[in-house]
């Protein structure tokens, strides 16, 4: 059963009008028009070179639109609702708990809360026993739930994923897809990029693809699967080569 969480201060949903994203006059994403829904798993496919990485990045705002609009409930794009794990997790070189600590000092909690929710989340993610442990020296499942939890401590509405598990092992995948349906399970909303169909269909609730920088098929997980409308997401679905 997933969680409810409170909607009257909500960013969500979040949307985007007809964006575009171009440098040098090229453009890598046109005219995407789309909502992201509170409480929602939705996982961006697309082959290597779609702009799925672009994509989640314009959406968190760390690069803004050229062309178009994007814009949160209410006209308020409030930074700390909102948390973004890379493909390669960004660790301070710093210990496990001092990782977990440190975005809650930039978020001003008192000393004491601090110390409370790093202990809880070292425990709630298995990360105790690493917790001295200097982040950079861990294994790339390690860090990656590291960065994970670090991102669950900070409480987001949304958390947008860059294929987090695309380098590791299939245990370490697992350990990651339990966090994500952990996560979306407490009322996080989930925007995860995948090029893993397999995964793709354990974890979403909706489907949008890209090709080319254009968004050409966003509907229903069920729908997806069941048959793609665009021509280049059934190639894609299908296991065919698409550029």
């Amino acid at each position: 059963m997933r969680a409810a969480r409170d909607v009257s201060r909500s960013v969500l949903p979040l949307s985007l009008e007809g964006v575009g994203y171009a440098v040098g006059g090229k453009p890598l994403l046109s005219d995407i028009t789309l909502r992201i829904e509170a409480g929602r798993r939705l996982i961006v496919m697309g082959a290597n070179g779609a702009g799925k990485s672009l994509f989640l990045r314009l959406c968190h705002g760390l690069i803004d639109p050229t062309t178009g609009r994007r814009f949160w409930a209410g006209g308020e794009d409030r930074a700390e609702a909102q948390a973004m794990v890379f493909q390669r997790p960004v660790l301070l070189r710093r210990s496990v708990a001092a990782n977990l600590n440190y975005p809650l000092v930039l978020k001003a909690l008192p000393r004491a809360q601090r110390r409370e929710t790093v202990a809880r989340t070292l425990e709630r993610f298995g990360l105790t026993p690493l917790a001295d442990r200097p982040a950079r020296l861990l294994s790339g499942g390690e860090q990656q739930r590291l960065a994970l939890a670090r991102a669950w401590a900070m409480r987001p509405e949304v958390l947008f994923l860059d294929e987090p598990s695309s380098a590791l092992d299939p245990s370490a995948t697992r350990i990651i897809e339990e966090m994500v349906e952990q996560f979306s399970a407490e009322g996080i909303t989930i925007v995860m990029t995948t090029h893993n169909l397999g995964q793709a269909r354990r974890l979403a609730e909706e489907v949008a693809v890209l090709h080319r920088g254009r968004l050409i098929e966003h509907r229903s997980a069920a729908e997806f699967f069941a048959g793609p409308c665009a021509p280049e997401a059934r190639a894609f679905l299908a296991g065919d080569l698409v550029w």
